[in-house]
């Protein structure tokens, strides 16, 4: 999934991508909502709102590192969900940590700190690009994990994705019109349409099958297991972006990586 949204966004533009990718969505969950229309309620919509703006907000955060960014970087810097997501997942859920996850968690940290430093020499204005937006795309993230989290289980796995992916697409086409109108953003969708389609359909498979996940099992076990995506993303940004990275980074990639992989069966 963000192997083509990181092409959409350079093609197509980040809202744009945005309002695609709900588009798609919403017609895929569509048959599969219809039973539960009947779920709908004033709480339900008041809370599916709010996913959608922090969903909105944070697609916008992501989409924005991956276009300016590495992949194989961006992506290894969006563990950062992991550990939040947790603490979210500790607090509301009342789920547990032991100080075994806990060392392993502060593995992750070490090994991202590793894959978003470009240069040790001037640290601080050396860091990759769109390292500092992916850390605040993975804190939203974590967010977004958690109240769809909450949302499954309150109201229903195909109405919280149909819901959110409607909301939020609404909110990228008024953007979209406000700024240039949807001449040139349906000259795009034609022009690049297998790009934007699979982008819309691997993306919307990746949150359901999550939220799927999340429905009977712990969010921080499921995210845990989730965050082995880096593994595919840092192959694809270096095989096929050809993307270069230094020894260092992968030493940190491989890090954060078995760190999340150990979380999985620890947690």
């Amino acid at each position: 999934g963000d192997f083509f949204i990181q092409r959409c966004t350079r093609k197509v533009g980040d809202v744009e991508s945005l309002a695609f990718i709900g588009i798609i969505g919403a017609i895929m969950i569509l048959p599969f909502a219809i039973k539960d229309f009947n779920l709908f309620s004033t709480y339900n919509l008041l809370l599916l709102l709010i996913i959608s703006i922090v969903t909105f907000i944070a697609a916008l955060l992501d989409f924005e590192a991956l276009k300016k960014g590495k992949l194989s970087i961006i992506d290894c810097i969006i563990e950062l969900e992991l550990p939040v997501t947790i603490v979210l997942g500790f607090v509301f859920f009342k789920e547990t940590l032991s100080l075994l996850q806990f060392l392993i968690i502060s593995s992750v940290f070490i090994g991202i700190i590793l894959v978003a430093t470009k240069s040790f020499s001037h640290w601080k204005t050396r860091l990759e690009k769109g390292v500092l937006l992916a850390f605040f795309a993975a804190i939203s993230m974590a967010l977004v994990n958690f109240l769809m989290t909450k949302s499954t289980r309150q109201i229903s796995p195909s109405i919280t994705i149909l819901g959110v992916w409607v909301i939020t697409a609404v909110f990228a086409l008024f953007f979209v019109w406000e700024r240039e109108g949807f001449k040139k953003l349906i000259k795009n969708g034609i022009k690049f349409k297998w790009v934007i389609l699979a982008m819309g359909i691997f993306d919307t498979l990746a949150w359901l099958f999550y939220i799927l996940a999340t429905l009977k099992n712990e969010i921080s076990i499921t995210t845990a297991i989730t965050e082995s995506f880096p593994a595919i993303a840092l192959f694809l940004g270096v095989w096929i972006n050809k993307e270069k990275i230094k020894w260092y980074q992968w030493l940190g990639a491989g890090i954060a990586l078995a760190a999340s992989i150990s979380l999985a069966f620890f947690v």
